[in-house]
């Protein structure tokens, strides 16, 4: 529970920021054409024209290969970065519409894991069929010069450190947690940890689209990676083609509002589980009230602060990691029956079932090794956005509020929230309205009780867009496309397929 931007899809595994607009358009004097024909800005001629070298990944159907693009785009001559790319062709029958780039959100979640582990094998066929899948890990993530931090071992350690403090030396600790976390980051990943914006990935997502050889960029990109589609759409609108933004972020927050509305959120998502919990004669918490059952979850939050449980493993569980375990499951209803169960072990002292729970939301290893998400998460969103808090005193305000939110996660949800007033660069972005002058109609897709991008986001993101129209799936968990609705699929796969944007306003079940 690092930071409470972390806004992801769990289509693997179970189941933020600002617009720096200098020196960042493509208008600049002199272009030169690239591969399709569009102007290549000012000084990325090279970049725009390079010639990518496809090979085989391993897996069986994919092709990688790996790009350059500029560390810094506003000085593109002082080094490169090189970015992972991987495709698998369209497959026929039809006549092949062009590259759909995904992202499954973070920030900081592999693409290239999205693409090769669901989306080019589990997206509709009619859509796999006409589009080239394409992912690219964004840099510093995954396999484009990954941002580092800390160790496993210091992962762990971080990971249990308590994130409700109930006094001065609990703080102390904590802010010391991330202190240290971000010491890490900057001792083993410095010198990318300016370049690794929202911008900066857009703008590589469209020196992507032209070596594809396509005019128009188009993309599906859930949770954070909303954001990321929207603001290539406020860059380059004139090469925006068919967008799909589900489980939509609003840039128009700040970082403390974001939090608090995610805190929302997820209290949201626990009630829509308590709700079906005590329906269930297996439910551990109780089968009487939504009301009990927050008191149940509360008190063993409570019990585990005072007396950590064991795991079967060498860590125990602790209240941070207990309560990771229980966010985890939110995004997901098809996770709700799993944390019942693993509610029901905590109750009897077996920690064993939320830790799973909290590992698989870290991206950890049985081995002892996690993936770079969490590092990525925090370098992205505290250079996209200004720290939410900038000290304990600020967040110790903050916390009635974020309590009416949740009464459940509150407390932990504003704490987690200082983390990035640690950190080593100095952020460059800052709220704004993305509005995408000119570009082709953009589907921004919401679900009614998603917890970790509210449903009010995608009404806000869909109203700011100059083009945007507003798909409504109401329904529990987070994001939409792929899940089971058999209105909110047809829809986008007739935008996908066919160009044809689905009614503003339309709701599905």
């Amino acid at each position: 529970m690092d930071t409470r931007r972390l806004l992801r899809t769990f289509a693997i595994g179970i189941g933020t920021a600002g617009l720096l607009i200098s020196g960042c358009s493509g208008s600049g004097s002199s272009p030169t054409a690239s591969a399709t024909g569009t102007a290549a800005p000012e000084g990325l001629s090279s970049y725009y024209t390079q010639k990518l070298s496809w090979r085989d990944c391993g897996v069986e159907g994919f092709e990688c290969t790996t790009m350059k693009a500029p560390k810094d785009y506003d000085k593109p001559d002082d080094g490169d970065i090189d970015l992972a790319v991987s495709r698998k062709k369209a497959t026929g029958p039809g006549k092949r519409i062009g590259s759909l780039l995904v992202n499954p959100g973070g920030p900081g979640g592999s693409a290239i894991g999205y693409l090769q582990g669901y989306a080019a094998l589990g997206y509709p066929a009619p859509v796999r069929a006409r589009y080239d899948m394409v992912a690219i890990d964004p840099r510093g993530v995954a396999r484009s010069e990954p941002v580092e931090c800390l160790t496993g071992k210091e992962m762990d350690t971080y990971t249990q450190v308590d994130q409700t403090p109930d006094d001065d030396a609990e703080v102390r600790k904590l802010t010391a947690a991330f202190e240290k976390f971000a010491a890490g980051c900057e001792k083993r990943s410095g010198e990318i940890l300016p370049y690794v914006s929202t911008v900066d990935t857009a703008r590589d997502m469209d020196v992507l689209r032209a070596l594809l050889g396509d005019e128009k960029l188009h993309y599906v990109g859930a949770s954070y990676g909303t954001f990321l589609g929207a603001t290539y759409a406020d860059l380059f609108p004139q090469r925006a083609g068919r967008l799909v933004l589900d489980g939509a972020m609003d840039p128009s927050l700040e970082a403390i509002d974001m939090n608090r509305d995610q805190t929302a959120g997820f209290e949201g998502a626990f009630q829509s589980f308590a709700a079906d919990c005590v329906k269930q004669p297996d439910c551990p918490l109780g089968t009487t009230s939504t009301a009990d059952a927050a008191t149940a979850l509360k008190q063993l939050f409570k019990d585990l602060d005072a007396n950590p449980i064991p795991t079967g493993d060498d860590r125990e569980l602790t209240e941070s990691l207990g309560t990771t375990g229980v966010i985890a499951a939110m995004y997901d209803e098809a996770a709700w029956p799993q944390l019942r169960e693993a509610l029901e072990g905590a109750q009897r002292s077996d920690g064993s079932g939320l830790l799973s729970l909290a590992d698989s939301y870290y991206e950890r290893e049985p081995s002892g090794k996690y993936a770079n998400l969490m590092f990525a998460n925090a370098a992205v969103n505290c250079l996209d956005l200004p720290p939410a808090f900038d000290g304990p005193d600020a967040v110790e305000k903050a916390v009635p509020d974020f309590e009416k939110a949740s009464p459940v996660f509150g407390r932990g949800f504003a704490w987690a929230s200082l983390n990035c007033a640690y950190w080593p660069t100095k952020a460059t972005g800052t709220p704004h309205r993305t509005e995408a002058k000119g570009a082709a109609p953009i589907v921004v897709v919401g679900t009614t009780r998603d917890p970790a991008t509210p449903y009010k986001w995608s009404e806000a993101l869909a109203e700011q867009l100059s083009s945007g129209t507003l798909l409504t799936y109401e329904g529990d968990g987070h994001t939409a496309y792929g899940r089971g609705s058999d209105c909110i699929d047809t829809a986008i796969n007739t935008y996908l397929l066919e160009g044809t944007a689905p009614t503003d306003g339309k709701k599905c079940t």
